[in-house]
């Protein structure tokens, strides 16, 4: 694949922005429930346990997609894709700001979900037409600093606006922001800088598309390569995109919004760690260190968060800002998963990878409601539940077996030197 062309330059990086700003869109939703955890318990009356539940919902539809949406893409194109994922995203940001009971709220955070899941396998599918392949794991990194910017707005500066607005408010209106983003994807996007190709589809044939599917899953390589992947996404996930601004606001004293703030930094370290971590990888000749490393930095210091009493504010936010930026090596495992399958593969296995960073969320938002329910002495605050920080700390034990199960299974990874092995 050539680079793209100096007058295409602009367009290029035109379109690519949009898909990435589709996966930040994505993100922004991802966490929006972790700075409305007591309204939302408040609004419908439910426990901890049904509060990840109802945040994890968002990831069950998007991790289930990330498989077959390689080969969608392959067939049918971004353009096409994002823009009607994007227009059920803001149906579904609609239907949860305006639900009237647990189960509407349920069924838009699914269709926020499912909108939600074209976003970064776009954006990797737009990288590799429009820039040369040297660029990708960049390109890759920069997808995910738009994500962790999104992310960031999606805790403190979300929390000033569900205060003063509300959450439903909110919601509602960023149902309309992404109905305008999909406006702009249908109107500029292109799946090809080839103009003869751009407007068109692949003429793919299902059979094909079930082929690399299948030959997919049976590769035990990827697998590991995936659980790595969401070793380091579990825990951001789970306290960047839930339990982090209530765990702090516990364990400190914070008002919301000033709770957010501090969760916020690892997000921000995974927006810097990301790209950073990315462009290392080029400059090294090497995707294994990176992973190693990074998994074992980031299960270290989820243990310092969870097992290290009174560590006091200062340490607790800088432990969790290098968690993200320790995490951000995740990137890394995209590249990986490329250069060791054949081309034919490339669109599945990022999808797979990316749905098992995806599910970590899944899992571990709900486990961690359920373990803090398991603690919980009944105590009630405008019609939430109130746990105190050992809960918490209780609770996170999970992530540290999680990402210290991640380390493991890296050091079996195969080295690429940052070449297709295939």
């Amino acid at each position: 694949m050539q680079a793209a062309r100096p007058a295409s330059l602009v367009l290029a990086l035109t379109i690519w922005s949009l898909s990435a700003l589709a996966f930040g869109y994505a993100f922004f939703q991802r966490v929006a429930p972790s700075v409305m955890i007591p309204d939302l318990m408040a609004e419908f009356a439910v426990s901890g346990a049904v509060m990840g539940q109802l945040s994890a919902l968002y990831f069950y539809p998007y991790a289930a997609m990330q498989l077959p949406i390689g080969a969608l893409l392959d067939r049918y194109g971004a353009r096409l894709m994002l823009t009607i994922a994007l227009l059920l995203a803001a149906v579904g940001s609609i239907i949860f700001g305006t639900a009237g009971s647990v189960n509407a709220a349920y069924t838009g955070r699914f269709m926020v979900g499912a909108g939600s899941a074209v976003g970064f396998i776009a954006s990797m599918a737009l990288a590799s037409r429009w820039f040369h392949p040297r660029h990708f794991a960049l390109l890759t990194g920069l997808a995910m600093f738009f994500a962790m910017v999104c992310g960031i707005a999606g805790q403190a500066p979300l929390a000033l606006a569900v205060e003063a607005f509300g959450w439903r408010q909110t919601m509602i209106w960023a149902g309309v922001f992404a109905a305008g983003l999909a406006i702009l994807t249908a109107l500029i996007v292109r799946n090809s800088p080839d103009p003869h190709s751009a407007d068109h589809v692949n003429d793919t044939r299902w059979t094909e598309i079930w082929t690399g599917l299948k030959d997919t899953i049976n590769r035990t390589e990827i697998w590991r390569i995936a659980i790595v992947a969401m070793s380091m996404s579990g825990p951001m996930l789970a306290l960047g995109g839930l339990w982090g601004v209530p765990f702090l606001a516990s364990a400190y004293g914070l008002d919301r919004p000033t709770s957010a703030i501090y969760t916020s930094l690892s997000l921000l370290g995974w927006a810097v760690g990301a790209p950073l971590s990315g462009w290392l990888s080029d400059r090294i000749g090497s995707r294994k260190l990176p992973l190693v490393v990074g998994t074992a930095f980031n299960c270290g210091l989820i243990a310092i968060i969870a097992f290290v009493p009174n560590l006091g504010l200062f340490f607790t936010a800088t432990a969790l800002f290098l968690s993200g930026l320790t995490g951000g090596c995740m990137v890394v495992t995209f590249a990986l998963a490329r250069e060791v399958s054949l081309k034919r593969l490339h669109g599945s296995v990022s999808g797979l990878v990316n749905a098992a960073t995806v599910a970590a969320g899944a899992i571990l938002q709900p486990i961690i409601g359920w373990m803090l329910d398991l603690r919980w002495d009944g105590t009630l605050l405008d019609g939430a539940r109130v746990y105190d920080t050992a809960d918490y700390r209780f609770a996170f034990i999970c992530l540290v077996v999680w990402s210290g199960t991640g380390f493991l299974l890296s050091l079996t990874l195969r080295e690429t030197n940052c070449k297709p092995v295939v």
